[in-house]
């Protein structure tokens, strides 16, 4: 499946993209804010790209005058989702490269995802978390519309430490409401 909005291409990521995805996945200040270590080189996410990022619902982000990929968004499904606490929905996850932060390419990317989950996936619930410190997908969250639920210790395995989790939901009553369709 490919998405589309007004500026964005959200579709699958291919192994022959592996050197945009270093370009980006190489900085330390994007992975380990979201939870995994600073690829240290082309192979690593080459093997992201064949492994990690297999997903039924994991999308690139990509600039539609390029089709270049700039960040990975996904709904998280299934046993996946770690943040659903009633066992129902799916969970939101999205990292994007520096050079693009500040341009409203997170929450545009996420509007989109959300739509597809709730109109075409028939979820009733999105969830979504950010490590403690990460301000920025805070922020992005409050955007969305994404309601503060609490916050719980959880182990981040590909840092080998424990952080501190924040999660917030989306239901698709909220966004219905938020969105001016009820």
């Amino acid at each position: 499946m490919i998405l589309y909005t007004d500026r964005l291409i959200l579709r699958r990521w291919e192994v022959t993209e592996a050197e945009e995805m270093f370009k980006h996945a190489s900085d330390p200040d994007i992975g380990p804010i979201t939870g995994w270590p600073p690829h240290e080189s082309i192979e690593d996410s080459q093997y992201v790209i064949e492994n990690v990022l297999t997903g039924e619902e994991v999308y690139a982000i990509c600039l539609r005058e390029d089709n270049k990929p700039i960040g990975t968004i996904e709904l998280k499904l299934g046993e996946k989702a770690e943040l659903a606490e009633d066992g129902k929905g799916c969970e939101l996850g999205y990292w994007l490269g520096k050079p693009f932060w500040g341009q409203g390419i997170v929450p545009e990317a996420s509007r989109e995802l959300i739509r597809h989950a709730f109109d075409d996936l028939g979820f009733d619930k999105i969830w979504c978390g950010y490590y403690d410190g990460n301000r920025k997908s805070m922020r992005a969250q409050e955007k969305l519309g994404f309601k503060y639920q609490g916050n719980k210790l959880m182990n981040v395995p590909l840092m080998n430490e424990e952080r501190i989790v924040h999660i917030s939901l989306l239901t698709k009553e909220d966004w219905l409401k938020e969105s001016g369709k009820i």
